[in-house]
């Protein structure tokens, strides 16, 4: 039988347990990419224990009281990681820009949130880092999934991204007599900085969001004009890392890319117009970068008159330059971590980032680590997500072909289980 009518009869065939996961489930893998970067394995089995794995492998034993999950034409992937989303948002959702923020509040983004959890669970992304959302909406989705209120992946959360004055978190252009009331991300100056993240660590950030440069999506003149001073950059970073929490930098042009590289922050978003003084600094220290190259093809194929003309005008100028930046950052061997900036563009199509990396220079095998192993190392998670090994979360997602062949099956996902739950798919008894 030809692979994917296979993996389809496998996965229709049996509907999930509604009662919740068996205490003891075997899943049967066609072949299976673990996420450590070794070769795939032919004809494995993952044992699933509650909600971890205990083993994996051709030959591990399966226990005679285990759910069997025969998924024996697929191929087997540990959960995806997104380390750039937004699930409280979605462009365009309420109108335009300017008609959102006058007519709606972080409650109506609330309300709408857990759609677009469940769309990225579906889409096989069973864990996200979301970097920016009002009125920490964004703890309250992340503590809900906990829970098991409602279904969506595992989040890290930056509550609300920290930025200049005037700059790419700030709205401008507006009228100077209209006033918003409500939380704010602005902070200027050392102290104001430190104050802010102090706060947003008190209701529960997990990491700090950081606006280092200008942005598309919002109304300033440049791209990549930085935003905020050395001084600044390293007074948010040393606060952060003295509560053990990492910083993300929003960062499009080389200056800002730089100084926030050397002020010590653990990953830059984005990256577009990063220059060889950023490439050698990243790999110096080791610090990641996010590309998030699907969301400027969004953009132009699908905006169209839904965003102002200057801000479209700079995602035309950075949309082919962002992949070039990939592809000599990858060449230089600088860490990569997997992001997508979904919220701009309809969550549950993160998976069409994955094709957009490998045209631009990476290999299949090092996308799919991107967006597993290296991911979690990114967000702290090492221990919990990225691969698939005994004493990590049975996070677990399969698709009919073989990615390694045709990277763009990971925008076909067609079986998701999520600690030991099968949350899409089959899960036969």
């Amino acid at each position: 039988m030809p692979l994917a009518p296979l993996l389809l009869a496998v996965l229709v065939a049996a509907p999930n347990d509604a009662a919740g996961p068996p205490r003891k489930v075997v899943v049967r893998c066609g072949r299976l990419i673990d996420g450590s970067g070794a070769a795939p394995i032919e004809q494995a089995r993952v044992v699933i224990e509650g909600d971890k794995i205990v083993a994996v492998g051709r030959d591990v034993a399966e226990p005679p009281d285990a759910t069997v999950i025969d998924l024996a034409g697929a191929t087997v992937l540990p959960g995806l990681i997104d380390c750039h989303t937004h699930l409280t948002m979605q462009m365009g959702q309420f109108g335009g820009e300017h008609e959102t923020l006058a007519t709606r509040s972080f409650i109506d983004h609330a309300i709408v949130a857990h759609r677009h959890a469940k769309a990225t669970l579906d889409a096989g992304f069973t864990t996200v880092r979301d970097v920016g959302a009002s009125g920490y909406v964004d703890v309250a989705l992340r503590d809900a999934i906990d829970r098991g209120t409602i279904a969506g992946p595992r989040m890290r959360v930056a509550a609300m991204g920290v930025g200049a004055t005037g700059g790419h978190f700030d709205e401008s252009h507006l009228s100077p007599f209209l006033e918003f009331h409500g939380f704010s991300g602005i902070a200027d100056g050392e102290d104001e900085i430190r104050k802010l993240i102090r706060t947003e660590l008190k209701q529960g950030a997990d990491l700090i969001k950081l606006a280092a440069t200008a942005g598309v999506l919002s109304n300033e003149e440049s791209v990549g004009a930085p935003q905020y001073t050395p001084a600044e950059l390293r007074a948010a970073v040393d606060e952060a890392h003295m509560a053990q929490r990492k910083v993300a930098a929003h960062a499009h042009g080389a200056q800002g890319i730089l100084r926030a590289i050397e002020a010590g922050v653990d990953s830059i978003e984005h990256a577009s117009l990063i220059d060889a003084d950023g490439i050698a600094a990243a790999k110096q220290r080791g610090t990641t970068l996010v590309p998030t190259l699907y969301v400027g093809a969004w953009i132009l194929e699908n905006a169209g008159d839904s965003i102002p003309a200057n801000q479209l005008a700079k995602a035309k100028q950075i949309a082919t330059l962002c992949r070039d930046s990939v592809r000599r950052a990858h060449a230089a061997g600088v860490k990569m971590a997997f992001g997508t900036d979904a919220g701009v563009f309809p969550h549950g199509l993160n998976g069409r980032e994955f094709a957009l990396r490998v045209q631009s220079g990476v290999p299949p095998m090092e996308a799919i680590e991107q967006a597993t192993r290296d991911a979690a190392e990114l967000i702290g998670w090492s221990d919990r997500v990225g691969r698939v090994a005994p004493g990590l979360f049975a996070d677990l997602v399969a698709t009919a072909g073989d990615p390694l062949a045709d990277i763009t099956e990971l925008e076909r996902i067609a079986w998701v289980m999520k600690g030991g739950e099968v949350v899409r798919g089959a899960g036969a008894r």
